[in-house]
């Protein structure tokens, strides 16, 4: 078997999977690319296992922890992406860039805060009054 072609259908789907990650915006769409890339990975271990012969079969017993790890990334991936489109109503990335709460959770009233500080001076005022006039405690 030549190395050549499962090379080169392995850049195949690299240069798919990277292309679905860079130009994508839907968040499944993102993971679904980045498992090709993985499987481009995968194919590219065990297709230089078989030519290089190993009596270890090394390649493949990298294979399979790669397909552990990316069945653990797409668990903890699809959860969240489904969880923020159910807090946020959208699987864009583009729009999930802000970490930050937009302040609309219930009973928030944006109205009724204030952001005037406080001239509430009472504690500091009853200190400098306990002081001596130098300003030093005996």
């Amino acid at each position: 078997m030549h190395l050549a072609y499962p090379a080169v259908l392995a850049v195949l789907l690299f240069c798919v999977g990277l292309y679905g990650v860079l130009a994508r915006r839907n968040a499944i769409l993102v993971l679904m690319s980045v498992e090709l890339m993985l499987n481009a990975v995968n194919l590219n271990l065990v297709a230089f296992d078989v030519w290089l012969r190993d009596t270890l079969h090394a390649g493949q017993a990298l294979t399979l922890f790669t397909i552990t790890i990316a069945a653990a990334e797409i668990g903890i991936g699809l959860s969240i992406v489904l969880l923020v489109h159910r807090n946020r109503g959208t699987a864009d990335v583009d729009k999930l860039t802000d970490l930050t709460d937009t302040g609309t959770e219930p009973g928030f009233d944006s109205g009724s805060a204030s952001m005037a500080p406080s001239t509430d001076n009472s504690v500091e005022s009853a200190t400098d009054q306990a002081l001596p006039a130098g300003g030093q405690t005996a």
